[in-house]
C-alpha cells in the first residue's frame, strides 16, 4: 500500500497557498468634516474631522435604501488601522471570506479623538470638547448619512470600545441596522475593577506634575504607569506565559510593549479616551434594541470577566438575541482575542444568515 504523506503534504502547502493568496482590496482613505458638532456637555467644535478608510463598494435597492454596508468599530486608543492587518481584514474581507469586500461596503471610522480624527493632541490639548460613546456615535452615524449616503447598515460590529459604541447603536437608531456584533464588552455600567483601573490611568496622567493641566511640551511621566496599566489588563497570563516563560523574556516583553506604545501615543488623548467611558450605560435601554444581536465574549478577559454573569444578563433583556464566551484555549489573548477574527469568524457568519432578509 502506497503511503498518503506525500500527497497530504502536497494538498496541505496548495491549500496553505491558495490561502495566502486570500487577501482584501486595498482600503480608500477619506476625512469628513462636521459642522457645528455639537457634544452631549453642550461644547461645540464648528469642524469636527472624522478620518475613516472604507472597501468595496455601496449597493442600494434602487429605492435609496442601501443594503451593504458595515460599520467597524475600534477600541481605546486604537484606530481603523488595527482592522487591516492580516488578523482582521485577512480573515474577513477577503474573496470568499463572511465580509467579502467585493459584496460588502466596509466603513471603519477613526473614533472622536483617536487615529487620525479630530483629537486633543492636534492642538486644543486639554481644552478638547470632553466627547462621551453618544458623541462618538453620533459622529460615526453623520459621517454615513452626511458624507458617505449610507441609508442603513447591514452590520455594526465592534471590539471593546466598540464593542460598547455597538450596543449604543442598537439603542439610538435601532432601525438602521439588520444585525449587531458587539465583542469583548458588557451591556452596562462600567463600575468595579473595570472602573478602578482607568480611574488609576487617569490619575497617573493627571496627578503628574509634567501634565501641567494638559499643556505639557514632553510627555508626562504618568503616560508609561497608564500604558503598564492597559497592559496588565488587556492581556492574558496564559498568553503571556507562553510568550514571556522566564524572567529575562517577561522583562523584554514589557520595554518592546513600552517601545511600540510610548512613541505612537499622547498622553491627552489618552486620558480623554479613557474619559470618555465615564457616563456609558446602555442597561436601562436594551428592550429598544430591534435587530438580531450576537454578543461575544472572552474567558480569559480580565476587562469583561465572565464570572459576573453581566453579559448574560443584559443579554437576555434584548429579543432575538445570543450571549457567547469563547472558552479559553492555546489560541486566545484575553482582551485581545476579539482581533484575532480567525478564532471567531463562525459566529460572525452565523448572525450573518440569521439576520438575512
Amino acid at each position: 500500500m502506497k503511503s498518503l504523506a506525500p500527497a497530504c503534504g502536497l494538498a496541505l502547502a496548495m491549500a496553505l497557498t491558495v490561502r495566502a493568496q486570500i487577501v482584501p482590496p486595498a482600503p480608500v482613505q477619506g476625512d469628513a468634516v462636521l459642522r457645528d458638532f455639537r457634544f452631549a456637555s453642550g461644547e461645540t467644535l464648528p469642524e469636527l474631522k472624522l478620518h475613516y478608510v472604507t472597501l468595496g463598494r455601496k449597493l442600494d435597492d434602487g429605492r435609496g435604501r442601501t443594503v451593504n454596508a458595515v460599520l467597524v468599530l475600534h477600541g481605546t486608543g486604537g484606530s481603523s488601522a488595527q482592522f487591516l492587518g492580516p488578523r482582521f481584514a485577512g480573515v474577513l474581507f477577503g474573496p470568499g471570506q463572511p465580509l467579502d469586500a467585493s459584496r460588502y461596503f466596509i466603513v471603519i471610522p477613526d473614533g472622536v479623538g483617536h487615529g487620525a480624527s479630530s483629537k486633543p493632541s492636534d492642538g486644543l490639548k486639554a481644552k478638547f470638547p470632553r466627547y462621551t460613546y453618544d458623541d462618538m456615535v453620533t459622529a460615526q452615524h453623520r459621517l454615513l448619512t452626511e458624507s458617505l449616503g449610507v441609508s442603513h447598515l447591514r452590520l455594526v460590529i465592534g471590539t471593546s470600545m466598540g464593542g460598547m459604541q455597538t450596543w449604543v447603536w442598537g439603542e439610538t437608531y435601532p432601525d438602521f441596522m439588520d444585525a449587531l456584533m458587539p465583542l469583548a464588552s458588557l451591556p452596562t455600567a462600567i463600575a468595579g475593577r473595570n472602573r478602578m483601573w482607568r480611574k488609576m490611568a487617569m490619575d497617573l496622567i493627571r496627578d503628574d506634575p509634567d501634565w501641567k493641566g494638559g499643556d505639557y511640551t514632553v510627555q508626562p511621566r504618568g503616560l508609561r504607569g497608564a500604558l503598564s496599566l492597559l497592559l496588565v489588563v488587556s492581556g492574558s497570563p496564559h498568553d503571556w506565559m507562553r510568550q514571556a516563560p522566564d524572567r529575562a523574556a517577561a522583562d523584554a516583553a514589557v520595554e518592546a510593549y513600552m517601545a511600540d506604545r510610548l512613541p505612537k501615543t499622547d498622553a491627552n488623548d489618552l486620558l480623554f479616551a479613557l474619559d470618555a467611558s465615564r457616563d456609558y450605560d446602555p442597561s436601562p435601554l436594551l428592550e429598544k434594541i430591534q435587530a438580531p444581536l450576537l454578543a461575544l465574549n472572552f474567558a480569559d478577559d480580565a476587562i469583561n470577566p465572565p464570572e459576573l454573569g453581566l453579559l448574560e444578563k443584559g443579554v437576555a433583556r434584548v429579543k432575538n438575541s445570543q450571549a457567547i464566551v469563547f472558552p479559553l484555549s492555546e489560541k486566545t489573548h484575553g482582551h485581545q482575542t476579539h482581533t484575532w477574527a480567525d478564532l471567531w469568524k463562525t459566529y460572525l457568519t452565523e448572525l450573518l444568515l440569521r439576520s438575512k432578509r
